[in-house]
């Protein structure tokens, strides 16, 4: 694997996150976080603490970058803790995965199945976090849906573009 293409990868996308997509909230309900797709290719070869570790620096970033209170780190620390077992349940066989998750490595299917299920949880426990209670429950479940939906858009447009 090529490290340093993979950092300069995720300096761009975390950068796109912070002065372009941060900027862009439509309607108040849609937020798109494009970050986690920095999450979700991380190779698979790391043990489970580095991956959290990882997950918990991403989140730090966005925190900052946010002002969030933490919010970010407890969702990419929860992406990651759920990842391999995610993928365990998607792939019988982890020897076909090589060190990349990918859409060549898991089939369109999989690789869909893995991207939603992951942006969707993430998604989810950053607006449930963000209301501070189950009281807003409905702008929660509302915000998760149209921000989810227009992240896994863009994910699929990258990858789609970067495969082609």
């Amino acid at each position: 694997m090529d490290w340093t293409k993979q950092i300069i990868r995720y300096v761009i996308v975390m950068l796109l996150q912070v002065l372009l997509f941060d900027r862009l909230q439509l309607g108040g309900v849609c937020h798109p976080y494009i970050y986690v797709l920095c999450l979700l290719m991380f190779p698979i070869t790391l043990p489970h603490s580095v991956d959290m570790l990882l997950g918990a620096a991403v989140g730090l970033i966005m925190d900052i970058c946010c002002n969030s209170l933490g919010i970010h780190i407890a969702a990419c620390v929860l992406l990651m803790f759920i990842r391999p077992y995610l993928l365990g349940a998607i792939v019988n066989d982890r020897d076909r995965l090589n060190e990349q998750i990918s859409l060549r490595a898991l089939g369109l299917g999989g690789w869909i199945e893995y991207v939603v299920i992951l942006v969707v949880i993430h998604h989810f426990a950053v607006f449930q976090l963000g209301a501070w209670g189950w009281s807003h429950i409905g702008f929660v479940l509302l915000s998760t849906l149209v921000s989810s939906i227009v992240t896994i858009s863009i994910i699929v447009a990258y990858n789609m573009l970067k495969f082609k």
